[in-house]
């Protein structure tokens, strides 16, 4: 058996690991880099051929685990692609909508690098197009949680919540070799427990190998009951200066969170009653998904629709699809609050809106999730004076406020418990998914704990397993 790490490894984005055993060859993920340092592995070819990995296993829809799908597509991978019903509508969302992306980044530094008369440091190509996207999405391939596939008659694996995001999973693989089984947990992305909407993370008593995140694996996220508090003042706080709230979101599950959350202090009149926008066509198109898998949502929000709430909706909120829609925000006198993707300022239209309010004293730009290193949000976290956005600098005078308790991924603490359920010692620990830093704390605690055998994997480490 032979375990490969092909990204996620000692950082955070790209996540791709290679498990062969019992006969087949799978790829757990296939995702899209986002760290500025690591942008040209997006282009790179998969070290293995990809005509040569029989099944693709997706732990969840987000681009980080899912964004390069279409390319290995396109690059010659025929096999199945299994995930969640859940998952598997929102990665045909989320890719469809990173292809168009792709193509008008392209489009667009084919245009700006021939006005300045220079090469880009990338191919002014798209690096897959929608069309590609929707090729892959044919190949997906629906399991539902808790109930064994088998990938032949020696491998089976079994998708469980993850707590995450919508139809997030760990996958559970159990593979007969020698006359022996052995099991993997691979967390994917694990969330915290007694969240809003979504079930809590599955627990195990037992794995021979654990391939753990470590997003947050050196830091807690502090008391869950602040989150609330925080929000309120941010936005108070912005309206009482008469700005705006500039609130970068990812499209899936914190903005659908964040809807929540408002609606619930707009009833409790703890904040002003405001207009509200959700600035992301796909953010509005997976919220539609949100209101069709209530078989992923957790007892509360069960009750809370069985009593004819409506989870993300409140009076003021609008839902925008249409570029013209989007610029007339811009338009309106006084505060109001805008949620756009993406969560990393990275790309959409949330740029747009920090054009216009990363300069004002008056306006606050609140993060409430992880901003990966040489990401654009990252910048702003970190306290850059000055901003590069859409090829001009801007001052950073707007006040920035994060909100870690947001957080879609349990913290140092909550993988430790989520790890402590194990009755046996495994075999190996394999820590991936974070910073170097956050991983090593991660990977000393648990050494800490259990003196358990713990490895933090480079990118490309094969590893030999018994």
């Amino acid at each position: 058996m032979k375990l490969s790490f092909f990204g996620a490894a000692r950082q955070v984005t790209g996540s791709c690991y290679c498990l062969e055993a019992g006969g087949v060859r799978l790829l757990i993920d296939c995702g899209m880099y986002q760290e500025r340092a690591y942008l040209s592995r997006n282009w790179e070819p998969l070290p293995v051929p990809p005509e040569s990995v029989d099944t693709l296993l997706l732990t969840h829809a987000h681009l980080d685990h899912s964004g390069l799908i279409p390319k290995l597509v396109r690059d010659g991978f025929t096999g199945r692609i299994l995930t969640t019903s859940a998952s598997a509508e929102l990665a045909e969302i989320i890719l469809t909508d990173s292809g168009h992306i792709q193509e008008e980044d392209a489009a667009f530094k084919k245009k700006r690098h021939k006005r300045e008369g220079r090469r880009g440091r990338y191919p002014e190509i798209p690096l897959y197009t929608a069309r590609d996207a929707r090729e892959a999405v044919a190949q997906f391939d629906t399991v539902p949680y808790g109930e064994p596939v088998h990938l032949n008659s020696r491998v089976t694996v079994t998708y469980h919540d993850a707590g995450h995001i919508l139809g997030s999973a760990i996958l559970e693989i159990a593979v007969r070799e020698d006359g022996n089984t052995r099991t993997f947990l691979f967390s994917g992305d694990l969330g915290q427990r007694d969240q809003p909407i979504i079930r809590d993370p599955s627990v195990f008593r037992r794995a021979d190998y654990v391939i753990i995140e470590s997003t947050y694996g050196g830091r807690n996220h502090g008391d869950a009951s602040d989150i609330d508090d925080q929000l309120a003042d941010a936005i108070n706080e912005a309206v009482k200066a008469g700005g705006n709230v500039i609130i970068p979101v990812f499209a899936v599950e914190r903005a659908q969170e964040l809807m929540y959350r408002i609606g619930e202090l707009l009833r409790e009149d703890r904040v002003p009653h405001l207009m509200a926008f959700l600035d992301s066509p796909m953010a509005v198109n997976v919220t539609e998904v949100f209101r069709r898998h209530h078989e992923c949502m957790d007892a509360e929000a069960i009750e809370l629709l069985d009593a004819g709430e409506r989870l993300f909706q409140f009076p003021g909120l609008k839902l925008v699809r249409h570029v013209g829609e989007s610029k007339a925000i811009n338009r309106i006198c006084g505060s109001c609050i805008i949620m756009a993707g993406s969560g990393m300022c990275t790309a959409g239209r949330v740029k747009h809106h920090l054009v216009r309010n990363i300069s004002r004293p008056q306006s606050a730009i609140l993060f409430v999730g992880y901003q990966a290193q040489g990401t654009l949000g990252r910048r702003i976290v970190d306290g850059s004076k000055n901003v590069r956005i859409h090829g001009v600098e801007h001052e950073v005078k707007a006040r920035v406020v994060q909100i870690h308790g947001l957080s879609a991924h349990a913290d140092q603490t909550g993988l430790l418990e989520w790890l402590g359920h194990l009755e046996t010692q495994p075999r190996r620990v394999f820590i991936t998914h974070g910073e170097e830093t956050s991983a090593q704390h991660l990977a000393d605690a648990v050494r800490a704990k259990w003196n358990w055998e713990v490895d933090v994997p480079s990118y490309k480490t094969e590893c030999e397993l018994d």
